[in-house]
């Protein structure tokens, strides 16, 4: 594996950029991560293939990272490829919604406009790259009246891990919105899937591994501005009130079985607070582990097996991990 053959023939192909021996710690939520041999931020589809004809070539193994939100990197970092999204893929088509959509009553009335129905049927689609933040496309359904992305507020990352992972909460999850995906597939290229081919799961979307999302069309229908907006805030505040997100965390660290929560298991064993150097089991949310300022990647893993094998003992349970992890055996 030539690294620096890798990187010299990327630097020159790209329509985006790449960087050589670069530190994870700057891409993850955890603000962990020893440098990866590669780094590329993928601006078009000709990108991805040039990757992938450089990957192929030098035998390079690749990875595909969003914001880094659920995502633990090796200290010692990881000889391969990162890929993330960015130029072309980070676009946001929202078409007008209809009029009164988006109003309440009262200023539609005022216009002289009737407001859409209240339970209006999905008639519109909004259509984002695989690599807009999550965020920022629940803001932009919002400010064009659409509703059906609220269940999403607060939740981080890409658009394109959340669709991987079918990202939302205990009872809503983004594939319930899906209504096509395109995917670049290594060694194929662009490939559509219409989203009610895939096995929408919980945390689980059926999507093949290996397949890049870079575009969704998403389902989406006019709503009241004030209804969406107290949906949003209700989610926000429940968020904000339950999950420690002023500081560095990756999000839920295991998936919840089949009728239990994770968070109140580990809670009931008494690990709330537990800690192992700089990193730590939330005192607000015993499913999230949370970075003090000083935690290595070592830290965190040796809470995670910690935690595993402690509700493994005590309840039988083998948890399952919702992140994702670079540069471990």
């Amino acid at each position: 594996m030539a690294i620096l053959d890798a990187y010299s023939e990327l630097r020159g192909s790209l329509d985006g950029n790449v960087f050589l021996d670069e530190p994870m710690n700057r891409h993850t939520s955890f603000h962990i991560g020893g440098p990866v041999a590669l780094y590329v931020e993928c601006a078009s589809v000709h990108d991805l293939h040039v990757c992938f004809e450089v990957a192929t070539a030098e035998q390079m193994p690749w990875a595909i990272t969003g914001k880094g939100s659920n995502l633990l990197v090796s200290d010692k970092g990881w000889r391969g490829m990162v890929l993330t999204l960015t130029g072309q893929f980070k676009e946001i088509v929202a078409p007008e919604p209809p009029p009164g959509a988006g109003q309440t009553a009262e200023a539609a009335q005022a216009a002289q406009v009737p407001p859409p129905p209240q339970e209006a049927s999905f008639k519109q689609s909004v259509v984002a790259g695989g690599g807009v933040i999550l965020a920022t496309l629940v803001q932009t359904a919002f400010k064009h009246g659409y509703s059906g992305f609220e269940f999403a507020v607060g939740i981080p990352g890409t658009l394109g891990g959340a669709l991987a992972m079918n990202a939302g909460t205990a009872t809503e999850g983004i594939g319930s919105i899906v209504s096509k995906l395109t995917v670049y597939r290594p060694q194929v290229g662009l490939v559509r899937i219409q989203g009610s081919e895939l096995p929408w799961d919980y945390r689980a979307s059926g999507i093949p591994e290996g397949d890049i999302i870079v575009e969704a069309e998403l389902w989406a229908r006019p709503g009241n501005v004030v209804h969406i907006q107290a949906k949003m805030e209700a989610a926000l505040n429940l968020r904000k009130a339950a999950q420690p997100l002023t500081v560095p965390s990756a999000g839920s660290v295991f998936r919840n079985p089949p009728g239990a929560s994770v968070g109140k298991m580990v809670d009931d064993l008494g690990l709330k607070g537990y800690r192992i150097g700089g990193a730590e089991v939330s005192s607000k949310h015993a499913n999230f582990i949370v970075n003090n300022g000083s935690a290595t990647a070592a830290d965190v893993l040796a809470i995670i097996m910690e935690v595993r094998r402690r509700v493994k003992d005590e309840y039988g349970t083998e948890l399952q991990t919702e992140i994702r992890f670079i540069g471990f055996e």
